[in-house]
């Protein structure tokens, strides 16, 4: 298999449905309560754009830019205090969710074969985060911006002369808290330099502290293109 050293751009469009979402903010006195039970499941739409880079035979660089948010209304069956606002219960309530993630990764090639090749390396991950919750004019949100380190690992398997499946993986846990990205698409060669893929994506985690509680899970569904310049 020919792997040409050509930057690459994979477009990814599709659904995201949230299987849990629970959050408690503040962390430490806030009321533990479910974005999934207050604005429903999904699905909800997103879209990610993925760009890999050779800087030589073995080093890739690697820029994710990965928008998400999604909004819904729907009632407590309790109060919630959160962010110091009381929200009533059997009120209408709109609760947004925005999870944005920038990453920038280094990855090595550990493993070059004819029908294969894995890298390995680190990401640098910025994440802009926002819980939002509104009753009628009594509107109160949580924002959190970060960086956190992760492993990276990622690889091609070919399948056939058109077909070879894809993974693309972040993730580290920690005591503070934890986050895996893993992804998985089956690619099919359009044009020497055009792919269709379809796929499936898991991001889960979050983090445990005195300023937030919160914990996720997130399945995408995708269709997309991989377009190499």
């Amino acid at each position: 298999m020919d792997f040409p050293q050509t930057t690459s751009i994979h477009l990814e469009l599709g659904t995201v449905r949230q299987p849990y979402n629970s959050a408690r903010i503040f962390g430490d006195t806030g009321t533990k309560f479910s974005l999934r039970d207050l604005i429903g499941k999904g699905s909800f739409g997103y879209g990610r754009v993925t760009v890999l880079s050779p800087l030589n035979a073995n080093h890739t660089l690697r820029l994710v830019v990965a928008p998400l948010g999604y909004s819904g209304t729907g009632q407590f069956a309790a109060p919630v205090r959160f962010q110091n606002t009381t929200f009533a219960a059997a009120t209408p309530t709109t609760g947004r969710y925005e999870f944005n993630s920038y990453r920038l990764s280094y990855a090595s090639t550990v493993r070059k074969t004819e029908k294969e090749i894995w890298r390995v390396g680190g990401t640098l991950k910025v994440r802009d985060a926002q819980i939002a919750l509104q009753q009628g004019t009594t509107r109160a949100a949580s924002s959190n911006l970060g960086v956190v380190p992760l492993i990276h690992l990622s690889g091609e398997r070919k399948l056939s002369e058109r077909w070879k499946l894809l993974l693309d993986a972040d993730g580290l846990a920690a005591p503070q808290g934890r986050a895996f990205d893993v992804g998985l698409f089956l690619a099919h060669r359009l044009s020497p330099k055009t792919d269709l893929t379809l796929g499936a994506r898991t991001l889960e985690g979050g983090a445990d502290n005195e300023r937030v509680y919160n914990f996720a899970r997130l399945d995408y569904l995708s269709m997309g293109l991989v377009l190499k310049l």
